[in-house]
C-alpha cells in the first residue's frame, strides 16, 4: 500500500460483510484502522446495538490492520475474538479505533475501543490473526 487514502477508498468500495453493516473506513495503517458504524440496521430486538455487530466492526478493522502489517503475498485469519460490552448504543454511529499491540511474523494482536457519538466506551476487544503466504 503506497497511498492510505486510496487505500481507505479501496475498502470502502470493496464488496463484503462490512458493506450490508454499513461499515465505513476512516483511516487505516498496519498501526491504526479507523472506522465507523450505524446503530440502525445493526440492534438486536429491543433496540440496542447488537454485540455481534460490535464484533464484526472489531474484527473488520484489526483483521485490515493485520493485513497491512503483514504485507503482500501473505494473507491473515482471525484466530481468536474477544469483547467486553460497556454500554448501549441506540441510535447515530459507534466509531471504532484498532490500535496494534504486537506484530509479528506469524502473529499480529489489535485492542479495539468502540465508542458511541458522545464519546463514550461502548465496547473494548482484542483480536489475534495468524499470517500465513499466500
Amino acid at each position: 500500500m503506497t497511498n492510505p487514502d486510496e487505500f481507505v477508498a479501496e475498502m470502502n468500495a470493496s464488496p463484503g460483510l462490512h458493506r450490508r453493516m454499513g461499515i465505513e473506513f476512516l483511516e487505516a495503517s498496519a498501526e491504526r484502522v479507523v472506522g465507523r458504524m450505524p446503530v440502525e440496521g445493526n440492534t438486536q430486538p429491543y433496540g440496542l446495538l447488537h454485540g455481534g455487530a460490535s464484533c464484526v466492526l472489531a474484527e473488520t478493522l484489526g483483521s485490515t490492520g493485520a493485513a497491512l502489517h503483514a504485507g503482500p503475498g501473505r494473507r491473515v485469519v482471525g484466530i481468536e475474538i474477544n469483547a467486553t460490552h460497556h454500554r448501549a448504543a441506540t441510535s447515530g454511529h459507534v466509531t471504532a479505533v484498532a490500535t496494534r499491540v504486537h506484530g509479528g511474523r506469524t502473529l499480529a494482536t489489535y485492542a479495539i475501543e468502540i465508542t458511541d457519538g458522545e464519546g463514550r466506551m461502548v465496547c473494548t476487544s482484542r483480536l489475534t490473526c495468524l499470517i500465513r503466504p499466500e
